[in-house]
């Protein structure tokens, strides 16, 4: 019904940057909140960052300051430049919205993961 397809991963060095993108598509009426999540290896999930459909944005203690999230409306897009980073924020980002369907059915999307690797 509906999709979240992340893109932007990747390897970078400590102190670079990357941007990730999630676009959402399927049977889409409106978008409420969209965010980022992350999980490393032998952890738990954690919560990165959260975009409201107004715009309003909170972030975890670890990236404030670093990482920035925004959002396309119009194209169902939301975004996280992450400058700064640091080995520690080596993981797989995932994207989650909640969703109302055409169908008026609220729903809880993940998107599959895009991997980011900070090393030398």
């Amino acid at each position: 019904q509906v999709q979240l397809v992340e893109s932007g991963g990747g390897l970078v060095q400590p102190g670079g940057s990357l941007r990730l993108s999630c676009a959402a598509s399927g049977s889409i009426f409106s978008i409420y909140d969209m965010g980022w999540y992350r999980q490393a290896p032998g952890k738990q999930r954690e919560w990165v960052a959260t975009i409201t459909s107004g715009g309003s944005t909170n972030y975890a203690d670890s990236v404030k300051g670093r990482f920035t999230v925004s959002r396309d409306n119009a194209n169902n897009t939301v975004y996280l430049q992450m400058n700064s980073l640091k080995p520690e924020d080596t993981a797989g980002y995932y994207c989650n919205a909640a969703v109302v369907t055409t169908g008026r059915t609220l729903l809880n999307v993940w998107g599959q993961g895009t991997q980011v690797t900070v090393s030398s």
